[in-house]
């Protein structure tokens, strides 16, 4: 029996984008592999990773493996990986696509995000994240309408489908919008009850860009209980009337005010009970309920390049 896929929503570029995702950060040697395969055959069609998670590889592997077995053919399949911010200076943009589709081991992307508006030092390939001997994170002053740019060469030259972006504020986004040849499709977020985006949706919305949600589950902690909105008791009421485990409230909620979710796990059975949330939706009511826990609070702050005070550091200003 072919499983339950989950509902597309239409890109202002005509493509289709399914509203959850598979997360991938943080999953390595091996397990990323094992994480998207398990995923492909539960019904997930959209796979998010990062040239900076450093497993591109491997899930490039399992999605070829998946096609191989006649499970998916890559056309059902929508793949987002990002370019990171050592390759913000234009020059370097194709050439980092195009090694990450080798890692991928894939003729095409169909969707590439730039990761931040903020560029990093470019020192080599494997100092993601360079620093001075002081420790302190070597930034680069690269404006981010060049490097996207760039980016827009990539879909005319087929590397890419969709161009977006993630981590950028409402002033960053709509200053691409005002320069740019091919509009980003999504913003790529943190997004979850604490941390609603409502109004960085609405504003994605007006101009027919989607909002991804990263991080929409908290990261969640059992042995501290946090973060609350997932382990309250508002919640597991809902969890209990709808006969649904708290994950599953949470990422409908999201789904449900127009958000897309890419829940990160590795975990079989969470895979699986992340995946089975469109069999109901939230009343109303309860929508009201879940928005009760937004306090603006960032698990993701970027305090790195705050402390320096770039001038692109996203989270100035409300959203």
């Amino acid at each position: 029996m072919a499983p339950v896929l989950a509902p597309k929503v239409k890109l202002n570029n005509g493509y289709e984008m399914p509203v959850l995702g598979l997360g991938t950060y943080e999953s390595k040697n091996n397990e990323g592999e094992i994480a998207v395969k398990h995923a492909i055959d539960v019904g997930y069609r959209h796979i998010d990773t990062a040239y900076f998670y450093q497993n591109e590889a491997e899930i490039g592997k399992a999605i070829r493996d998946k096609i191989a077995e006649g499970v998916v053919k890559r056309e059902d399949i929508f793949l987002v990986t990002k370019l990171w911010n050592i390759h913000h200076e234009p020059e370097r943009v194709e050439g980092a696509c195009r090694k990450q589709l080798e890692l991928l081991g894939l003729d095409y992307i169909d969707l590439y995000l730039m990761h931040l508006p903020v560029g990093y030092k470019y020192v080599n390939e494997e100092s993601l994240l360079p620093k001075n001997e002081d420790g302190v994170l070597q930034l680069s002053d690269v404006d981010y309408l060049e490097t996207y740019k760039a980016m827009e060469k990539l879909v005319k030259l087929g590397l890419v489908r969709s161009i977006g972006v993630s981590n950028f504020n409402s002033e960053q986004l709509q200053r691409v919008l005002d320069n740019c040849e091919i509009k980003p499709v999504t913003n790529q977020v943190e997004c979850s009850p604490a941390l609603n985006q409502r109004k960085l949706t609405q504003f994605c919305k007006e101009r027919d860009i989607t909002l991804t949600a990263y991080s929409p589950l908290g990261r969640p902690k059992p042995d501290e209980k946090k973060p609350e909105f997932y382990y309250s008791d508002k919640t597991k009421a809902l969890a209990d009337k709808y006969n649904k485990t708290p994950a599953q409230i949470i990422l409908r909620y999201l789904v449900d005010i127009g958000v897309i979710p890419i829940p990160k796990s590795s975990n079989p059975k969470r895979i699986e009970e992340n995946f089975n949330i469109f069999d109901f939706k939230l009343s109303p009511e309860d929508i009201a309920v879940m928005d009760t826990f937004h306090t603006g609070e960032r698990l993701v702050p970027f305090n790195l390049i705050k402390a320096q005070n770039h001038k692109y550091w996203p989270f100035s200003i409300e959203f």
